[in-house]
């Protein structure tokens, strides 16, 4: 899944993200790799937060939907790449065979 952000740099501040497709994920970082790196560890938080309650994952748009919300105006636009099967909480039965000195104390 890839979730649009957008990051907005105000003059003597930080980087700071916005994810419009997850109203409340915020994120920020002193460069830009960093602020693409905390969007990314934010998005995952996030989305494995609603997960964890119960909550059905909002829609996602892409970036064309968006930038016409003057929020984000004179933003830079990006996509965070999230591996929703990494967040799957579904357990699945493994038959494994060890050797006896692996299982010995």
């Amino acid at each position: 899944m890839r979730y649009p952000i957008v990051i907005h740099k105000d003059k003597n501040s930080d980087y700071g993200v916005t994810v419009p497709d997850l109203p409340g994920c915020f994120s920020a970082g002193e460069t830009l790799d960093e602020a693409l790196e905390m969007a990314h560890e934010a998005v995952e938080c996030h989305i494995e937060g609603l997960l964890l309650s119960g909550e059905t994952l909002p829609a996602v748009h892409p970036i064309e939907h968006h930038q016409s919300n003057p929020e984000y105006a004179d933003g830079i636009w990006a996509l965070v790449e999230l591996d929703l099967s990494r967040l799957e909480d579904t357990t699945e039965r493994v038959n494994i065979t060890l050797s006896r000195r692996v299982c010995s104390p």
